[in-house]
C-alpha cells in the first residue's frame, strides 16, 4: 500500500504483527460503575471475532473505548502492531476502524450516496465527490455481495439493506477492523443468514470483523474466536471450533443456563381475546390487515411466525390500542374500541392487557426520562403510585422501579438514570418488568428477547411461562423462529397481512413453518 491519502487515511507501514487488535489494560468507569477493568484481548488479522457476555458487561462500552466515542482511563490500543491512541472517532476512522451501530446513523431522506460520503466529501466540489464515490460503491456493493443501488433512498430501504449502507460506509472510508454491535437484532432470518454471507466475504477478502451479539448460535456459527466478558472483566478467549454454547453460557452468566425452555403442556380454559375481521389501512390506504381473524384462550401461548413487515407490526398496535383498525376485537367478552385514539391504551389496560412493543425505543419507552418514570408510564393511576389520592407518590414509584430492577437483574440498578443510559438488553428489561409485573390477563409482547442476552432471555421466557401457568393468555410475536417454537403452544403464521395456517409446534419444523412464511401454505392448509 502506498503512503497516499485513501479515503481520508494516511497509510503508514506498520510493525508486522498477526494482530489487527490488541487492547492491553484497558480500565473505564462511569461514576461508581467499572465498565472495563483491566482487559485484554488480542484479535487475529483476517478472522471474525465475536465478543460475548450479558446486558452490561462492558462489551459496547469497549468498542466504543477502540472506535473512540470514550476515552480509556487507563490502557493502551494497538492496530497492526502500531500503539495508537485514538481519542476520537476520526482517530478511528484513520487507523482503519469502522463500525456498524445497533441503531443506525443514517439521514432517512437521504440516498445512499449522500448518506455514505457524509462527512467524507473530498473538497467544496461536491459533485466531483458524488461521481468517485459513485463508481467506488457500485464495485464495493458487487465485490461484497451488498446489493444496494447509490440512489436509492434510506427511508424506503428494509432494515437489512439500511445496515449495508452502514457496512459500505466503514469500507468507502477503507476499514480493515470492522465492529458490528448485535447486528441481527433488528433483521429477519433471511437478512441476518445474508449479512453472515457478507462478513465471510469480508473475512476472506483479509478484513477483521468483531462482532457483538448475544445469540449463541450466531457466535458458533460465524466466528473463528470468541472472548467472553462478564460484569466488565474478560473472562475467557477460546477458539470457537473447540467450545460449545453450553460452556460459553456459563462463562457469561457464571452458572449454569438452560437453553430450551422448560413447560408443561397447556391447559387451555375460556376465550379471552377474540378477534374477527381485524382489516388495518397504513397512511398510504395500503390495506396491512387483511381479514385477521383468531381466539386465544386463558392458559396458552399463541405464537405468531412470519417475516417481519407481514403484518404482525399492524397486529399487535392495533389490538395495543396504537393503530386505528376495523373488525372486532373482545376482551373476555367485552368489545374495545378500535379508533386508534390516546384513550385506546387505557382502555386496553383497564380490560387486563398488557402490551410489550417491539420497538422498545419508539413505543415502549421515553429515551430522556428517568427509568423510574418510564415504568410508571401508563400506570401512573394505579392504586399503589398513589398519595392521598390526588397526587402521584414518586417515591412509591422508585421503590417500586428498584424493586423490579432487582427481580429483572436489570444493570445499573438505579431508577433515577435515564432511559437512554442502558444498553439495550437492560431498556427492553425495564419494559418487559413494568408490563409482566401488572398481572395481565393478556400479554401482547413483541420480539420480547431482542438485544437481550442468554441469562436475562432464560428469565423472560421463565416469566411468560409462568404467566401462561398462571392461567392468563399471551399472544407472542417474534422473528425468532426458534423462540417461537420453544415458547408456543399454538402457531399461526402470517404472510402478506393474512393468517396462513396454524400448526402444533411439535408436530411441525422451521421448514415447514419458513414455506408458509414465504406465502406457501403447507400441505394441511390454513386453519
Amino acid at each position: 500500500m502506498s503512503a497516499d491519502m485513501i479515503g481520508g487515511r494516511q497509510a503508514t507501514a506498520a510493525p508486522v504483527s498477526p494482530y489487527a487488535i490488541e487492547l492491553k489494560g484497558i480500565s473505564k468507569a462511569f461514576g461508581p460503575v467499572k465498565a472495563n477493568q483491566d482487559i485484554n484481548i488480542q484479535v487475529p488479522r483476517g478472522t471474525i471475532h465475536g465478543i460475548i457476555g450479558e446486558n452490561g458487561a462492558g462489551k459496547s462500552t469497549l468498542m466504543s473505548i477502540l472506535y473512540g466515542f470514550y476515552k480509556a482511563d487507563a490502557g493502551e490500543i494497538f492496530v497492526g502492531g502500531r500503539l495508537t491512541p485514538i481519542p476520537d472517532s476520526q482517530s478511528a476512522i484513520r487507523a482503519g476502524i469502522g463500525m456498524v451501530f445497533q441503531h443506525f446513523k443514517l439521514v432517512q431522506n437521504f440516498t445512499v450516496l449522500e448518506n455514505v460520503i457524509l462527512g467524507a466529501e473530498d473538497g467544496a466540489m461536491l459533485s466531483t465527490s458524488l461521481s468517485r464515490a459513485r463508481r467506488e460503491l457500485e464495485a464495493l456493493s458487487t465485490e461484497f455481495d451488498l446489493d444496494v443501488h447509490p440512489d436509492a433512498v434510506i427511508e424506503d430501504l428494509s432494515v437489512g439493506h439500511q445496515q449495508r449502507v452502514e457496512i459500505l460506509k466503514a469500507l468507502y472510508r477503507r476499514a480493515d477492523i470492522l465492529i458490528l454491535d448485535e447486528p441481527t437484532g433488528v433483521l429477519t432470518p433471511e437478512e441476518a443468514d445474508h449479512l453472515f454471507r457478507i462478513l465471510a466475504g469480508l473475512r476472506d477478502q483479509g478484513k477483521t470483523v468483531i462482532l457483538i451479539t448475544h445469540k449463541l448460535r450466531e457466535i458458533m456459527e460465524t466466528t473463528d474466536n470468541v472472548s467472553v466478558m462478564r460484569r466488565g472483566t474478560m473472562v475467557a478467549t477460546v477458539k470457537t471450533a473447540e467450545t460449545s454454547p453450553e460452556a460459553l453460557a456459563e462463562l457469561m452468566v457464571g452458572r449454569k443456563v438452560l437453553l430450551e425452555v422448560e413447560k408443561r403442556p397447556a391447559v387451555p380454559g375460556r376465550v379471552v381475546l377474540s378477534v374477527k375481521d381485524l382489516r388495518v389501512r397504513d397512511e398510504n390506504r395500503v390495506e396491512r390487515l387483511k381479514g385477521v381473524s383468531f381466539e386465544i384462550r386463558a392458559g396458552e401461548i399463541l405464537g405468531i411466525a412470519g417475516v417481519a413487515g407481514n403484518g404482525q407490526s399492524e397486529l399487535l398496535q392495533a389490538l395495543g390500542g396504537i393503530t386505528r383498525a376495523t373488525g372486532e376485537v373482545t376482551m373476555n367478552g367485552v368489545v374495545l374500541p378500535l379508533s386508534g385514539s390516546g384513550a385506546n391504551g387505557q382502555a386496553r389496560r383497564e380490560a387486563g392487557i398488557a402490551h410489550v412493543p417491539e420497538d422498545r425505543q419508539a413505543l415502549g419507552l421515553i429515551m430522556d426520562f428517568a427509568a423510574w418514570e418510564n415504568v410508571a408510564f401508563g400506570y401512573h393511576n394505579a392504586a399503589e403510585y398513589q398519595m392521598n389520592g390526588l397526587l402521584m407518590d414518586n417515591a412509591a414509584i422508585k421503590a417500586d422501579t428498584a424493586a423490579k430492577m432487582a427481580k429483572f437483574d436489570v444493570r445499573p440498578p438505579n431508577p433515577m438514570l435515564p432511559a437512554k443510559s442502558f444498553s439495550g438488553g437492560n431498556q427492553q428489561k425495564i419494559v418487559v418488568a413494568r408490563e409482566m409485573e401488572r398481572n395481565p390477563d393478556l400479554l401482547l409482547v413483541g420480539q420480547p428477547t431482542r438485544g437481550v442476552d442468554i441469562g436475562a432471555i432464560e428469565f423472560i421466557h421463565k416469566q411468560i411461562v409462568a404467566l401462561r401457568d398462571a392461567g392468563k393468555a399471551v399472544l407472542l410475536v417474534s422473528v425468532e423462529l426458534d423462540e417461537i417454537m420453544s415458547l408456543s403452544d399454538r402457531i399461526v403464521v402470517m404472510f402478506d397481512g393474512q393468517l396462513m395456517g396454524e400448526r402444533d409446534p411439535d408436530k411441525t419444523d422451521e421448514r415447514e413453518l419458513g414455506m408458509m412464511m414465504a406465502g406457501m401454505a403447507g400441505k394441511r392448509g390454513a386453519a
